[in-house]
């Protein structure tokens, strides 16, 4: 694949061509493109975020496919930045632990291991672990902290590499990552390639109905290229030999969905509940095109609400600042056309600060720049994160500032209505 980006014409899960337009979205740079002051010169193309569902199993997803050298290359994203995501892994390896009767011994393989924070807490229970993740410099950082990572995609082939190599694993892990492949029937297989008989895979996804219930535009990038529902999961896991046997519903990421899988043929009985969620989602439409396309006339009813709300208070001189260099926020700039409007970015991340923002190259500055600049306005990019944002800020308030939120609904917050949050 050496085109900037190419465009599918099948469903991803099922090969279908009955693909619908439900989801119109603003081209954007990938979100997490920031770029230092000296490759401000170079140029910054948009890719399309449109979302289509597939009218033969329901499964949503996006179209059109970044390469992923683009998008993977250099990522700056590393998850042990984020106390709550190493919180909620930790908690989420000692459920898989304890729940599978994992031994110490175990192999356990994680695609798209990241800094390798989710590995670490496997290692620590006394488990043989292995990384795989195709950022070179992640992959790098992780292996020089202790988890041995490979810089590679996962393929059928690295699969079968692996298995030779260290043996067939009791668990297979991919978080955040089983949406971010444009060939899920090569990462099913590589799954099932890699799995002992009495082995696991444990993912953890979007979920399609919380993206639907709480707006959550955050999750919807370029990376991502899939938003999954539990039923189309379990009949695409099926046809590539695997069998979906428990589903639970988690807060992370503003709500995903924690799977789990083993060979057909496994030792597992299915949980009630997968067939729990299977009737929520039939009871929910969720794989009709009208519940999506109400999705998005939802979304730009908040967008125009709060893009006449800035044009306005810019136009009235307020200075606005951004609050969070995240990768949802680069959707909203765009999306919502508030680039223009925003003087600076603020965020507590020092890999980001110094950087510009992808496109529009707003600068992102330390957190104390709110306090030393003092905008009228901290529009929050990091929605997802508006309550701890908010409680973490007072100081922001009681100064004179306030801040703005978008979802569930939009909200000028100042230091009268700071009781609510």
């Amino acid at each position: 694949m050496n085109a900037p980006v190419t465009r599918r014409t099948t469903c991803r899960l099922c090969g279908s061509s009955e693909l619908e337009l439900v989801v119109p979205i603003t081209a954007t740079p990938p979100g997490d493109a920031y770029v230092t002051k000296e490759r401000l010169h170079e140029p910054q193309d948009c890719f399309p975020l449109d979302m289509y569902m597939c009218r033969a199993c329901g499964h949503v997803q996006l179209l059109d496919v970044v390469n992923p050298n683009i998008l993977f290359g250099h990522y700056t994203y590393f998850s042990g930045n984020s106390p709550g995501l190493v919180k909620h892994f930790e908690e989420y390896a000692s459920a898989v632990i304890r729940k599978h009767a994992v031994p110490k011994d175990a192999l356990v393989v994680d695609i798209g291991s990241n800094d390798g924070t989710f590995l670490r807490f496997f290692k620590q229970h006394g488990c043989r672990v292995l990384g795989i993740d195709p950022a070179e410099n992640i992959a790098r950082f992780a292996s020089e902290r202790g988890i041995e990572t490979l810089p590679e995609f996962m393929t059928p082939e690295l699969a079968r590499r692996v298995r030779a190599d260290y043996g067939p694993a009791r668990v297979v892990s991919a978080n955040n990552v089983f949406a971010h492949t444009d060939d899920m029937a090569g990462m099913a297989d590589s799954v099932r390639e890699l799995l002992a008989d009495d082995g696991i895979f444990v993912f953890e996804v979007s979920y399609l109905m919380d993206v639907v219930d709480k707006m959550l535009l955050g999750t919807i990038f370029h990376e991502h290229l899939c938003y999954h529902t539990v039923a189309a999961l379990q009949s695409f896991l099926r046809r590539h030999g695997l069998e979906l046997f428990d589903v639970e519903r988690v807060s992370i990421q503003g709500g995903s969905l924690i799977g789990a899988a083993q060979r057909i043929g496994g030792p597992r009985t299915v949980a009630p509940s997968v067939d729990a969620l299977l009737a929520l989602e039939r009871e929910r439409k969720l794989a009709e095109p009208a519940t999506l396309k109400q999705f998005s006339a939802e979304v730009n009813r908040v967008r125009d609400e709060m893009r006449d709300l800035l044009r306005r208070l810019h136009n009235e001189g307020n200075t606005l600042a951004g609050f969070g260099a995240a990768r949802g926020g680069t959707l909203l700039l765009y999306h919502f056309e508030l680039g223009p409007l925003l003087k600076f970015i603020v965020d507590d991340n020092p890999e980001k600060q110094g950087m510009y923002s992808p496109g529009h190259h707003i600068p992102v500055l330390p957190t104390s720049a709110l306090y030393e600049q003092k905008p009228e306005f901290a529009v929050i990019l990091a929605w997802v994160h508006s309550k701890p944002i908010i409680r973490n800020h007072q100081r922001f308030l009681e100064q004179g500032g306030s801040f703005i939120t978008c979802f569930p609904h939009m909200m000028v917050v100042d230091k009268r209505t700071t009781p609510f949050w």
